[in-house]
């Protein structure tokens, strides 16, 4: 990498630690592009070569979010879609404290964000964010448990209508209870 673009991607990374700061201390219709920059140490033109909105750089939260998320597991996303075809019927319930811990402890570390999500997903685009992120891996173990095709979309919208559900409920209440119970409840509610 060069200077320059070590010195690009260091504005972004400011820009973005900015703006969700920012968003820990008010709504993001209320967020200007010049408290960002103030923030951030950086001029508006400057923030103009980065973002042309601040949609933009909330897209690119998110996705940077997203990345983070991945990573709190111990298997990345492509090696669990290599290990699915040689994986036992068993092993393809994610509905267990190995694959909720992590992602309720994520939401729980980053709820100023979530919160966001959870009050305006077509803002936040969660819709399409939680399609790409679980639609073709839940697609491919719903059709390894002989889930007819037809039947996989209704099973999908429950699923994640279902645990963001409870996730909204926990964010409504600042994740005030545990993790463990939170997964507990999840793990009550999706039987396998």
């Amino acid at each position: 990498m060069t200077k320059a673009e070590s010195k690009y991607f260091n504005t972004a990374k400011r820009m973005d630690e900015a703006f969700l700061s920012l968003m820990e201390k008010k709504d993001f219709e209320y967020i200007t592009v010049t408290e960002i920059c103030g923030k951030a140490g950086v001029s508006r033109s400057t923030s103009y070569l980065h973002y042309e909105t601040i949609g933009d750089l909330l897209t690119e939260c998110i996705e940077d979010m997203n990345r983070q998320f991945l990573l709190c597991f111990r298997e990345t996303a492509s090696e669990f879609r290599r290990n699915m075809e040689s994986a036992s019927l068993e092993q393809l319930f994610l509905i267990t404290p190995e694959y909720l811990i992590p992602y309720l402890t994520y939401i729980s570390g980053h709820k100023t964000v979530f919160k966001v999500v959870v009050e305006k997903p077509r803002l936040m685009q969660a819709d399409k964010t939680y399609a790409a992120l679980l639609g073709d891996i839940l697609d491919q173990i719903l059709a390894r448990h002989q889930v007819p095709e037809e039947d996989r979309g209704y099973m999908l919208s429950f699923y994640i209508e279902g645990t963001m559900g409870i996730v909204r409920r926990w964010l409504a209440s600042d994740c005030s209870a545990p993790v463990d119970d939170i997964a507990r409840i999840m793990m009550t509610v999706i039987r396998r």
